[in-house]
């Protein structure tokens, strides 16, 4: 193969009615001539054409990131330099961040609210890259004299990252990030629905300085796509953010070229409000915790404890904030919840939403698909609030991806710890309380990757995500995540003057 050259990309709109691929630092067509719409889920309205990847297209980007890791210069590049184009990259973001707001928006028909702080998250993921790749190395260890032995941190290869459609540019960055500050090379797969802003994220970072080949991107059918990346021979790694079913079959696909895995997949987290909790804090921070993003995120806290003694009061002031919630135009500043993703998807959460129903359930608020003046074509549901469910029941133990909670009562600690941990999921986790006591001991009890005590919010850059059990495996966010983007290579030398022969010949 030959040495890859660097190429810089005419600079585009963030905007606009076409994407192509990116592909060994060049916008091309498909192979096939392909394109599909995105569309925007507010209003079903065209957003823009993008180019369809075919397999062969897939496998072009697959060999111009094998040449750029092989052959290129991006894994040797002093880690300095590496953080400057990392922080170059979040300069020309934050220029652009209107703008990346505004694609994200049409793109996903989330609230531009909940797009501005995702847009500056994925701005932040790659500051916090620049900084932690400088402080990542290897270790000397102690070993007998006259031996020197130490270790350093080289890059894992290609990589192939797969994201969701329920966080477009903020999963990109997560999964881009720590790549190239590691010294990888990337192919990005974003979803189909949601594919512009890890398009136009692919342009600014050869902008930016990232060499061509370095990150290449093709948006397409995941089970095409996607299966064939993960297949791949020449890709090293793979890194995908969805559901637990595909996460599943992934982990055995990657298995017969023993690729490494990053999964993080599905979760039904929990919710658990104690008595001696702040009632105003715990009731606004349960109706954001699954509200926000209209409840399509893996770690919303879609199963709502309440301790007995204060589930009256609690559910009246929760149902009271729910019906102040907002849905409408995802561009007014005073929306509260967007727009499911797709039809599809609408059609998923009633489904459970009347499986609910059948099994006995009350569906005490929302329970049925809104329509939005002005956004009639669009794709949403009304918050729901479902109570009087049991353990067993589809709603409590199957993740939903929509804005409906179920709320259940428990007696005591151990009772609430053992609901809390009644699931196949351990992503994310909720605690109110005022007992710092009490608070530690459920979040050690409590089997998941992420608690969050007396806060909505789960996570910033620096602090891990992930989950256990069928949530995954791997940490993202962190400095914990550049070693999985690297190998530790052990050096060990021997300094001393007599030759070692063990064998005595």
């Amino acid at each position: 193969m030959s040495m890859v050259k660097e190429q810089k990309l005419e600079q585009l709109p963030v905007i606009r009615e076409s994407y192509d691929l990116v592909i060994g630092g060049e916008r091309v067509k498909s192979t096939s001539g392909e394109t599909f719409t995105t569309y925007n889920p507010a209003n079903g309205k065209a957003v823009a054409e993008v180019a369809k990847a075919s397999m062969e297209d897939a496998d072009r980007a697959v060999k111009a990131a094998r040449e750029a890791f092989d052959f290129g210069k991006w894994k040797k590049t002093p880690v300095g330099k590496r953080a400057r184009i990392l922080n170059k990259i979040a300069s020309i973001m934050r220029s652009r961040f209107n703008d990346l707001v505004q694609l994200e928006v049409l793109d996903s028909g989330k609230s531009i609210s909940a797009a501005q702080g995702q847009v500056m998250q994925a701005i932040e993921d790659f500051e916090f890259y620049a900084g932690a790749i400088v402080g990542h190395r290897g270790n000397v260890n102690n070993v007998p004299g006259q031996f020197f032995n130490y270790t350093q941190k080289e890059p894992v290869g290609v990589c192939a990252q797969i994201i969701p459609w329920n966080y477009p540019l903020m999963m990109a960055a997560w999964k881009v990030a720590p790549a190239i500050a590691a010294g990888c090379t990337v192919i990005l797969k974003p979803a189909s629905l949601t594919p512009l802003t890890a398009i136009v994220l692919t342009e600014i970072c050869h902008e930016a300085g990232v060499p061509a080949g370095v990150v290449n991107v093709v948006p397409g059918s995941g089970s095409t796509i996607g299966n064939y990346l993960v297949e791949h021979p020449h890709v090293d790694k793979v890194a995908f953010t969805g559901s637990t079913p595909i996460g599943k079959d992934i982990m055995a696909k990657a298995s017969e070229t023993l690729k490494r895995v990053t999964l993080e997949l599905g979760g039904k987290s929990p919710n658990v409000v104690f008595a001696d909790a702040n009632m105003e804090a715990a009731v606004a921070g349960s109706v954001y915790g699954i509200f926000y993003n209209t409840g399509q995120s893996c770690e919303a806290r879609s199963r709502l404890y309440v301790e007995e003694s204060i589930y009256d009061e609690f559910l009246e002031k929760f149902v009271e904030k729910t019906k102040k919630l907002k849905l409408g135009d995802p561009f007014n500043e005073e929306t509260h919840v967007g727009a499911v993703i797709s039809r599809d998807q609408l059609e998923t959460i009633d489904g459970y939403v009347q499986s609910a129903k059948e099994e006995g359930a009350t569906i005490l608020l929302g329970g049925k698909a809104a329509v939005i003046e002005g956004h009639e074509g669009g794709f949403w549901y009304e918050p729901t609030i479902i109570t009087d469910v049991t353990q067993s029941m589809k709603v409590v133990q199957e993740e939903i991806f929509g804005p409906v909670v179920v709320i259940s009562k428990f007696s005591n600690e151990k009772e609430a710890i053992q609901l809390a941990n009644d699931t196949i999921f351990g992503l994310g986790s909720a605690i109110w309380t005022t007992d710092q006591a009490r608070a530690t001991r459920v979040a050690n009890e409590i089997r998941a990757g992420i608690v969050m005590v007396n806060s909505p919010m789960s996570a910033f850059p620096g602090t891990p995500f992930g989950g256990y059990k069928q949530s995954g495996f791997g940490r993202e966010l962190c400095i914990e995540t550049l070693d999985l983007y690297t190998e530790t290579k052990s050096v060990l030398t021997y300094f001393g003057t007599r030759p070692l022969n063990f064998f005595n010949i």
